[in-house]
């Protein structure tokens, strides 16, 4: 299996920032997408965002222009670089990968970090 490790959550002010780290067990190259989910007490998991082995990324409406999601694929690490935090980002924070490239049947692989918290005071 693939193995997700986390790091880089704690407690920032509002209009602080933090830098998410997940490092991945295998080469990113080989998984289809990396990316972040969150899950706020009382609420649903909810993409935050996502980046291709491609490149491409996608990112939720509620983060756009705060949010960036970037790949160091000689560490075989996914970042996200998270600025202008508010309140509401507060969360526990999941790294997620999806799909194995090259493996018969890999696409519907799904592996899950242990998740990080996040938390924002005002």
């Amino acid at each position: 299996q693939v193995q997700l490790v986390e790091s880089g959550g704690g407690l920032v002010q509002a209009g602080g920032s933090l830098r998410l780290s997940c490092a991945a067990s295998i080469s990113i190259f080989s998984i289809n997408t990396m990316g972040w989910y969150r899950q706020a007490p009382g609420k649903q998991r909810e993409l935050v965002a996502a980046i291709t082995s491609g490149g491409n990324t996608n990112y939720a409406d509620s983060v756009k222009g705060r949010f960036t999601i970037s790949r160091d694929n000689a560490k075989n690490t996914v970042i996200l670089q998270m600025n202008s935090l508010e309140p509401e980002d507060t969360a526990v924070y999941y790294c997620n990968a999806a799909g194995l490239r090259a493996v018969i049947g890999g696409a519907g692989f799904v592996f899950w970090g242990q998740g990080t918290q996040v938390t924002v005071s005002s």
